[in-house]
């Protein structure tokens, strides 16, 4: 743990979601997969697609509708109904096939497998401070075991731009009705978590389990309050003592 400025008294805090409670990358690999076995599945035998093809075409419609960059569910349907016509199929069959594809994703991107640290760092937390999640994707807190630690979630697209833009951190603010220097907001992200708090007048945790260096990050700005490389170490830093299960990951 790492502190780079004195805290302030924390009242309440607010968690990024992905890569912060757990490890998303393979759930998105799993995920990336699926949408092209069923592609693949549903596509005829004479039509062929190209994955980097399909990317192009989502980095298109962002530039066409920068609202996309907000709204990963909505950019995944608008990108695959878009490459759908585009391999010929008429605007209904595209739309209905469009929504099945971002069912697989939904149910595939709902079976993750939360960490008990997590668990146990989330329950010590939950039960001395309010907790809201904040975050850019769209996994579902509820169907992962996550929903009954926080007294809200906010998501980027549905509740307004994605971090680092102030919407969701300022709905938070307005929920816990607590000055914004006595919110600590935990993130790995450094430009969306930290930058995006700061600039909110939040107290930043960074949450660096890969051991990152912030001289290396690009476009780096804005330094955390607090650094730490396990999510263990929040108590600490909010005075809680550790539990004996705690202690097993410190």
């Amino acid at each position: 743990m790492r502190i780079y400025s004195q805290l302030m008294p924390i009242r309440a805090l607010t968690f990024d979601i992905d890569d912060t409670l757990y490890d998303s990358r393979p759930v998105i690999s799993r995920v990336e997969q699926a949408v092209v076995l069923w592609l693949l599945k549903i596509l005829p035998s004479h039509l062929t697609f190209d994955v980097n093809s399909w990317l192009k075409l989502q980095q298109q419609l962002v530039t066409v509708d920068p609202m996309l960059k907000h709204d990963i569910r909505e950019r995944r349907r608008k990108t695959l109904k878009i490459g759908l016509m585009q391999l010929g199929f008429r605007l209904n069959e595209a739309e209905v096939l469009a929504q099945q594809g971002i069912d697989v994703v939904i149910e595939m991107r709902n079976q993750i497998d939360i960490p008990d640290e997590t668990h146990i760092v989330l329950k010590e937390l939950s039960a001395h401070f309010p907790l809201i999640g904040l975050t850019n994707g769209d996994v579902d807190v509820d169907k992962i075991g996550l929903s009954q630690y926080f007294v809200e979630v906010y998501y980027a697209g549905r509740d307004g731009l994605s971090k680092p833009e102030p919407d969701l951190f300022n709905l938070a603010k307005q929920k816990f009705q607590l000055p914004a220097e006595n919110i600590l907001h935990v993130g790995d992200h450094l430009k969306a978590d930290v930058h995006g708090a700061k600039q909110c007048g939040f107290q930043a945790c960074w949450f660096n389990d890969q051991k990152q260096q912030i001289p290396q990050e690009p476009k780096v700005n804005t330094l955390p309050d607090v650094e730490i490389t396990q999510l263990s170490q929040l108590l600490e830093v909010v005075g809680i003592e550790h539990s004996t299960d705690i202690k097993t990951y410190s």
